[in-house]
């Protein structure tokens, strides 16, 4: 399974929507419990309410086991699409690189300019 592209601030967004039917969830968990907690209850309200919930849980529970199957891939190193950390490793390598380089060339300049 590999994850579509996805840029971190789309990722923040869908964590944000799963935020979101969590509350919806719990209010439709709450509306139930309140409608059971009536001396008149309607159990038409109790039901749609529980059919609410549970489609909202469905959603949460799904939504987050793709969240944490694209965090293991990415924890783990596995190759997936929606990861940029070798590439930003790589570059981060490569700075580093140059920069020793660059300060290996000033100390060999230095060492001319003494001898001269």
């Amino acid at each position: 399974m590999t994850s579509k592209i996805t840029p971190p601030i789309e990722r923040i967004q869908l964590l944000d929507n799963i935020e979101k039917e969590v509350i919806n969830c719990l209010q439709s968990a709450g509306q139930a419990i309140l409608e059971l907690g009536k001396e008149k209850s309607s159990m038409k309200q109790v039901e749609q309410n529980t059919t609410h919930f549970l489609k909202s849980l469905g959603i949460v529970e799904s939504k987050l086991s793709e969240q944490i199957n694209y965090l293991t891939q990415v924890s783990t190193g596995q190759p997936h699409e929606g990861s940029g950390y070798a590439s930003q490793k790589v570059l981060q390598m490569a700075w580093h690189r140059l920069e020793h380089a660059r300060s290996r060339v000033n100390e060999l300049e230095r060492i001319k300019n003494k001898l001269r």
